[in-house]
């Protein structure tokens, strides 16, 4: 692979701050749904992702929207990046208003070659804290990979052996809100003549932090409450034109499996939830 010393930027760190203030809360709840909220009320699961949007000017931005990569993230000469997965671990709420911190660390660079092509891989590591001390710790699994030439639609999977499932209503406007948001400016989400003429995908794809998100609200409403733990992977893109249902798995009362299912034939993105007992 034609790459510059990828691995000079493991262990690279920066410190930002952020919060989601009431204004953001009332559109992500807006977006997301769920009752309302006031200043100092418990900020629900996952909605911390709303907390520290991205600065960078338009200048900065490369052609699918996203910043371009060389300042903090590494210079990776592939055309196309990827949220994958991610891992956190909850160790006490954060709240409406409160001032966030967020310290991140470059934990793995690696280079990989496979049937899809080259492919490299980019694992983050972040402790989010609120006034009361380190509130989250998180992985965040970043893959890049070439355009390809056309899109392969997925193969069906395995039926996912739900005990609980419920549809959720994709939709373009879904999909710019969640962009703005959390201030992803990925066109793949909102910009159908460059998803479809540039990325080759046949719809808006719908991002792998809302599947995420729509997967915690699952679990929290029918636990109870959140889980202290919580990984995610994605597997097949789902689109804003897929008929798509939340899914899930008790596997024991302490954890659960979910899923998105999209056109009952492929899961988009798996999940696990884990409850201290």
């Amino acid at each position: 692979m034609d790459q510059i010393n990828l691995s000079a930027w493991i262990d690279r760190r920066e410190i930002t701050t952020g919060g989601v203030d009431f204004a953001t809360a009332q559109t992500a709840r807006a977006t997301l749904g769920g009752g309302p909220l006031r200043e100092g009320d418990r900020l629900p699961a996952l909605w911390h992702w709303c907390a520290f949007r991205p600065t960078a000017e338009m200048a900065d931005l490369g052609p699918d929207g996203h910043p371009r990569p060389g300042d903090f993230l590494p210079p990776v000469r592939l055309n196309r990046r990827m949220w994958a997965g991610g891992a956190l671990e909850f160790l006490r709420p954060l709240h409406v208003g409160e001032r966030l911190t967020r310290e991140t660390r470059i934990a793995g660079v690696s280079e990989k070659s496979g049937a899809a092509g080259d492919m490299v891989f980019v694992t983050l590591e972040h402790e989010i804290a609120g006034e009361a001390g380190l509130a989250i710790r998180e992985r965040q699994d970043i893959v890049y990979l070439q355009i390809p030439e056309r899109f392969r639609a997925p193969k069906p999977t395995a039926p996912f052996d739900a005990d609980a499932t419920e549809p959720v209503m994709i939709s373009p406007p879904l999909l710019f809100r969640y962009s703005a948001i959390t201030f992803n400016a990925h066109r793949i989400h909102y910009d159908l003549p460059y998803t479809q003429e540039v990325e080759h995908y046949p719809d808006l794809v719908v991002h792998g932090p809302l599947q995420a998100t729509l997967l915690m609200d699952l679990a929290t409403r029918h636990r109870g409450r959140a889980p202290s733990m919580f990984s995610f992977r994605g597997l097949h893109p789902v689109f804003a034109s897929d008929t798509v249902a939340l899914a899930l798995q008790k596997a024991s009362d302490a954890e659960w499996s979910l899923s998105t299912v999209a056109n009952d034939t492929h899961q988009g993105m798996h999940a696990r939830a884990i409850w201290e007992i």
